[in-house]
């Protein structure tokens, strides 16, 4: 069977109140006129503002989920949410390669979750380089940024990580320009400055700017205009209520 819409495959963890992880990918997936394809990395107790714990799933299972997908439907884009490791990661985005060779990887490196509870504690210089070599861009906020790069200063962290792969820095954490956005792409940087000036956080904000931005990707646009167009999106997100969870607008 033939869809005329173009297939986004997120993998990510299941948060039960479906504000962030694999519900929040695929209601942005859809908003964009994608179809939203959902493989479970991770199960997570937690609500729009306490975190329990994940339960993770192992690579196999994960792999196992996603198998089908890959061989029946011609996927376009594959976002990346929370995994149990960088080692998990490294093989899940080869078995991806595998199946569609030259795909574009979106990497949301979720290393904490908002209510505090941390995934990642240590990063390996070595493996992340080798993991980052094979994703399209990676979409870090600045405390991401910092820890991934191991640099204080998020711009020149996102500056180096950018000599990998591109990276999407996004802005709700940095000092002076907050709500600025910046793309880092070939040695150049484009600032996104914000349309709005009030907003209320929500909870999963990085999940839905990220597949609205492989969502914008697989529909065709340069990575330039899917970022201008997930960065209008997110914002429209978080002015939608002024609770935690996120009422989806097109």
């Amino acid at each position: 069977m033939v869809y005329t819409r173009p297939i986004v495959v997120s993998i990510a963890g299941m948060d039960p109140t479906g504000g962030a992880g694999l519900l929040a990918d695929v209601k942005t997936c859809e908003q964009h006129r994608c179809l939203g394809f959902g493989v479970v990395s991770a199960l997570t107790i937690q609500t729009e503002d306490t975190f329990y714990r994940a339960d993770w799933l192992p690579l196999e299972a994960i792999i196992d989920q996603a198998a089908p997908l890959f061989s029946q439907y011609t996927v376009a884009v594959v976002k990346i949410g929370i995994v149990e490791s960088f080692a998990v990661l490294d093989s899940l985005v080869q078995w991806i390669n595998k199946q569609r060779p030259g795909i574009r990887i979106i990497w949301d490196p979720v290393l904490a979750a908002s209510a505090g509870f941390r995934f990642v504690e240590r990063v390996d210089p070595a493996m992340l380089q080798q993991v980052l070599r094979h994703i399209y861009l990676i979409t870090p906020n600045a405390p991401e940024a910092r820890q991934l790069a191991g640099i204080d200063d998020a711009q020149e962290a996102a500056h180096r990580l950018a000599s990998d792969c591109r990276v999407y820095l996004k802005g709700g954490h940095l000092t002076g320009n907050t709500g600025t956005d910046y793309v880092h792409e070939a040695g150049t940087v484009t600032s996104l400055p914000p349309g709005i000036q009030r907003v209320w956080p929500k909870h999963g904000s990085g999940c839905i700017l990220s597949s609205a931005v492989a969502s914008r990707l697989a529909g065709g646009e340069s990575l330039m205009q899917a970022c201008v167009g997930a960065k209008g999106y997110i914002e429209r997100i978080l002015v939608s209520n002024e609770n935690l969870l996120a009422y989806h607008h097109v």
